[in-house]
């Protein structure tokens, strides 16, 4: 979420000023996002004149949004307005001589003295521009990338600016195109999705489902994380939203705040992993690999569920472990009123997906699902409190706003992939990964899902994926991982950064709220998604993961990788059908391992190691014999 231009002493003493300038944010940042719903509607122009409108509006409302001192002099803001008028030039400089820019020869036409101008520029605001969004991991990233491409290569100086600037390989490259045909479409719905009051269905579902069961704060976090992932792709802003009231009722019902707090984090951020509406980086996979978005969540789909079906049951375990109850069910909204009074709600998520199933464009879907949401609301009297006109400028604003960091982000990777291009780095880069694995497969997973973790410490997911895909990825397919399975490994390694210490921004933000220790609940957090790190590796080598391959494999493949999760996280936490002791953890892990493997030689193995688990631990419960945890 877009932080607000604060409401200073200097501020208030100018209200006139401070008005004007509230109104510019709204009018811009609504008619952004009118133009994106009219694109959407009738179709784009040509690329490069809808990224370069695109990228035009989201530095505007940066300047504005984002000043270079958040208090002190009126001249401060002068540098701001110097700013904004240079983004306008470079950005006009193209669409001013388009025949220009599409007829000429590119590498062989001198450019002008104002190209060089100018491409300085596009690149000197881009990067301040993205570190004033989103902080200096990844500016830092693309001027290591810059400084590499123009003083260790062979490359001229006027090429290297003429593909930063000039081409579709640069800033105004397919990554920008994604945040501007997919990602302001699919931030929107959330926007209207959120304005008409449907995070409230989501947490109301949630506790009617799950709230009175063992540890049912918890798993009310973990359902209502996952529905929440349809309107935010972000780890934090999910964990903003849904926290402030998950986390108080799993403290109050018997869970650590350390714990509370690893699975708010978690939950939170398998929202990005989650169909039908993913995170940004999903819609760059589709661009990248050209496919249909639907594709993208087809592949998605399987690692999502044993995502949270390994979350769940963590939940569930820890509380069986503990003896933690859940909420009384007189405290609890019930179900059948919950759909009753506002389960239209989850029409806008069904058109979504009733859409992409069809085979109609995602933006088109994301589109007619947006502009659903506020009249479905109106539908019925519990529902339609509070929705006015101001809710639908607030949405089209609101929309404008959380878009700027994905738009930045993919600008300043457009500057990254420029360099990877020209200097053939990834060419480069692909034979040392070959080489320091030894052409062993297994390792060159590891070593891209260390450099996962790494990049995405620092920057969102998507910037993160792009560079795997430019730097790791062609290893990964040239030692024999298929194409699909390569590339969700790299994002989902990029996605679980969020929850990997030292630098883990989905627990930093769920710690704060559970006044909690951020590295007790850090390596809890990686406990209970431990899982989630060992499927990717899993689905590299079966595809049928990821829906690829013949059906009855697919389906032998989930069920026992289903099975493999929930033992694992029976494992961890030292529970099953009852407390676990020493060796039984460790049987459960291998069977776990075995599960989770595909194949029917490691599947028999792992039921050969669950049966003395199993049938100990019910002989036990028969008895009635209390047994303490290893």
């Amino acid at each position: 979420m877009t932080t607000p231009l604060p409401l200073s002493d200097e501020n208030i003493a100018h209200a006139p000023a401070w008005k004007a300038l509230r109104w510019a944010i709204t009018a811009i940042a609504a008619a952004m996002s009118l133009y994106h719903m009219y694109v959407a509607g009738f179709g784009p122009p040509e690329a490069v004149i809808f990224r370069g409108i695109h990228l035009l509006f989201a530095l505007t409302l940066v300047f504005l949004l984002f000043p270079t001192r958040r208090t002190g002099s009126a001249a401060w803001r002068i540098v701001d307005v110097a700013l904004m008028v240079v983004s306008w030039g470079f950005v006009l400089h193209i669409f001013l001589n388009y025949e220009y820019f599409i007829n000429r020869i590119i590498y062989i036409d001198d450019l002008t003295t104002w190209d060089m101008i100018y491409a300085v520029a596009a690149v000197a605001i881009v990067l301040e521009a993205t570190r004033r969004v989103i902080g200096l991991a990844l500016p830092l990233t693309a001027m290591a990338f810059l400084v590499y491409a123009a003083l260790f290569t062979q490359v001229k100086g006027e090429v290297l600016l003429e593909q930063l600037y000039l081409s579709t390989e640069g800033i105004f490259g397919s990554t920008l195109g994604v945040s501007a045909s997919y990602v302001m479409l699919f931030v929107l719905f959330g926007a209207f999705m959120e304005r008409s009051g449907t995070g409230q269905l989501f947490m109301d579902f949630a506790l009617s489902l799950t709230g009175h069961t063992a540890g049912g704060p918890g798993k009310v976090a973990v359902v209502s994380s996952s529905l929440f992932g349809t309107v935010s792709g972000s780890a934090v802003a999910n964990v903003m939203v849904d926290g402030p009231m998950t986390i108080p009722l799993m403290k109050r019902t018997g869970f650590k705040p350390h714990v509370a707090a690893a699975i708010e984090a978690v939950a939170s951020t398998g929202g990005q992993l989650m169909p039908p509406v993913m995170g940004a980086a999903a819609f760059v996979m589709a661009e990248f690999l050209a496919v249909s978005y639907f594709q993208v969540t087809l592949w998605a789909a399987i690692p999502a569920l044993l995502y949270y079906t390994a979350v769940f049951f963590a939940v569930h375990f820890v509380a069986k472990r503990d003896g933690l109850h859940g909420v009384p069910k007189a405290e609890l909204p019930r179900l059948g009123r919950v759909m009753v009074e506002r389960g239209h709600l989850f029409i806008p998520i069904l058109i979504v997906f009733f859409g992409l199933l069809m085979g109609y464009s995602a933006p088109l879907c994301a589109l007619i699902a947006a502009l659903a949401c506020l009249p479905v609301a109106l539908l019925r009297a519990t529902t339609r409190v509070g929705i006015t006109w101001g809710s639908v400028v607030g949405a089209l604003e609101d929309g404008a706003r959380n878009t700027l960091s994905v738009a930045m982000a993919c600008a300043c990777a457009g500057i990254v992939i420029a360099c990877v291009t020209i200097t053939g780095l990834g060419i480069t880069f692909t034979q040392v990964v070959i080489a320091l694995s030894k052409d062993y497969l297994l390792l060159a997973l590891i070593l891209t899902a260390l450099a996962g973790i790494v990049l995405g410490m620092g920057m969102p997911t998507t910037p993160a994926y792009i560079v795997m895909v430019a730097l790791l990825v062609p290893a990964l397919i040239k030692l024999g991982a298929v194409v699909p399975a390569a590339h969700m490994f790299a994002l989902y390694f990029a996605i679980l950064s969020a929850i990997t210490p030292p630098v883990a921004l989905a627990v930093f933000a769920a710690a704060g709220l559970a006044k909690a220790n951020m590295w007790k609940a850090g390596f809890a957090a990686m406990r209970a998604a431990a899982p989630a790190y060992i499927v990717p590796f899993m689905f590299v080598y079966e595809p049928a993961l990821l829906m690829i391959g013949d059906p009855l494999l697919v389906v032998g493949t989930l069920v026992t990788a289903v099975i493999g999760v929930i033992l694992l996280s029976g494992s961890l936490f030292g529970y099953l059908l009852g407390p676990c002791t020493r060796w039984h953890q460790v049987f459960l892990f291998g069977a776990a391992m075995c599960l989770i493997k595909p194949g029917w030689e490691s599947d028999m193995l792992g039921m050969v190691l669950l049966v003395p688990v199993l049938a100990t631990q019910y002989f036990v419960k028969r008895k009635g014999i209390r047994h303490e945890p290893a």
